[in-house]
């Protein structure tokens, strides 16, 4: 509940004492793009329910069973719930990663062929001395193969993305833009989406949990205060600037509704095509 909403209490007393839990779903977005399929974020490896030594270091399982009860039954394979919607695992191009935590890396295994995109922030996070601690498992990241390119946000005169400090047009079109969003996780970014036929959305990762936190700056328990609300105040003012926009969180159990409904939106005139 804490990690969640927040908590006035110091987090190491929360982690401990705290047995207030709230369900929340792991979210994985996918977007079809005449160059292939990308998603946003890969979801949960069903391996940390079946191999016990799933997370290497004694620290890191210390810290997951505290802070997580997961449920087994509701997790399968990436690969699996791409073919409940139609998709085959191997005709993923991209896959953006807002961030290195293991519910957000754990599908990678399942598109090997495809571009693993992070921001240079976040990459160097695996250089820390225990970055465990902060459910980043090396072992599960660098992978053999594993296609991962590393994201430099370029400079940009947009008037709505110029407040982030820089952009990165995932395709070359306009179509999906990510910007550095930095709280959750030093090197945390979402992704700006037009899609034709729907509103315009921004998948924020775990910026916020819902939506709703982010507008009113309710901090969740985890991440550093300022640069969270600093990133809070960059997504409202994207959104007052593009009617429509809606935000999406990787744990907002609310993401179906928003999606049906943001295809329901009538999108303005406005052809996106952000400045250099």
């Amino acid at each position: 509940m804490e990690h969640r909403y927040g908590s006035s209490a110091p987090q190491l007393w929360w982690v401990l004492f705290s047995r207030r839990w709230v369900q929340v779903p792991i979210n994985v977005f996918v977007i079809e793009h005449p160059q292939g399929l990308v998603l946003f974020d890969t979801g949960l490896d069903p391996a940390v329910f079946t191999d016990p030594r799933y997370v290497d270091s004694a620290i890191g399982r210390f810290f997951m069973r505290r802070l997580f009860r997961l449920e087994p039954a509701s997790v399968d394979s990436l690969s699996s719930r791409l073919a409940t919607l139609g998709f085959r695992a191997g005709d993923v191009q991209k896959a953006i990663i807002s961030h290195l935590h293991f519910d957000h890396v754990g599908g990678i295994g399942d598109v090997p062929q495809a571009d693993l995109l992070v921001s240079r922030t976040e990459w160097n996070q695996l250089d820390g001395l225990h970055p465990e601690r902060d459910f980043i498992f090396r072992e599960h990241i660098r992978r053999p193969g594993a296609r991962w390119r590393i994201v430099d946000f370029q400079p940009t005169n947009d008037r709505l993305l110029a407040p982030f400090g820089g952009c990165h047009d995932v395709m070359g079109d306009g179509a999906m833009i990510l910007l550095p969003t930095p709280g959750h996780t030093p090197g945390s970014l979402s992704m700006l989406v037009h899609v034709e036929g729907r509103a315009p959305l921004l998948l924020i990762g775990d910026l916020a949990y819902e939506a709703r936190s982010l507008m009113t700056d309710q901090i969740p328990g985890t991440g550093d205060r300022d640069q969270l609300l600093e990133s809070y105040a960059r997504a409202r003012g994207l959104k007052a600037g593009l009617p429509g926009l809606e935000i999406l969180p990787a744990h907002d159990s609310r993401a179906k509704s928003v999606l049906s409904r943001s295809a329901e939106v009538e999108l303005s005139a406005r052809t996106w095509s952000p400045d250099p």
